[in-house]
């Protein structure tokens, strides 16, 4: 049985291996075994990380923040009278701890991104086995 503690020695290992990546982010796998079938992870944000907008259509996601500042950014497609689509922003939600604002639940096939505002942590929970998201 491996026992995952998490502690500011965990999110600061993690932040400097985020800082350190050319993404500018890094995750902890919170799975204890290869038969776990759910996605569960920490995912440490740095200023500058570029996360594609996306959209999960096997699951919803919860997202809640551990440490820092950040928005969780929802778009929508909107034709742009060519016969194309355009990402337009819909709605921002903060996820900072300290203001009291700690997570989101991002429905199923919503279209989403993150901008970050200082390092951040975030514990992310989707259901089955991971997928690649589609943009």
């Amino acid at each position: 049985m491996e026992i995952i503690e998490i502690n500011d020695n965990l999110l600061a290992a993690l932040h400097l291996k985020a800082a350190a990546s050319e993404r500018k982010r890094m995750n902890q796998d919170l799975r204890t075994t290869a038969e776990d079938g759910s996605q569960r992870m920490l995912n440490a944000l740095e200023v500058g990380t570029e996360v594609p907008v996306h959209r999960h259509l096997e699951t919803s996601e919860t997202t809640v923040c551990l440490q820092g500042c950040l928005d969780v950014v929802f778009y929508d497609l909107q034709p742009n009278g060519d016969g194309e689509t355009n990402m337009v922003e819909q709605k921002r939600v903060r996820l900072c701890p300290r203001e009291g604002k700690y997570g989101v639940q991002i429905p199923l096939g919503a279209w989403h991104s993150v901008e970050v505002y200082e390092p951040s942590t975030i514990f992310e929970a989707k259901d089955g086995a991971y997928q690649p998201v589609r943009h």
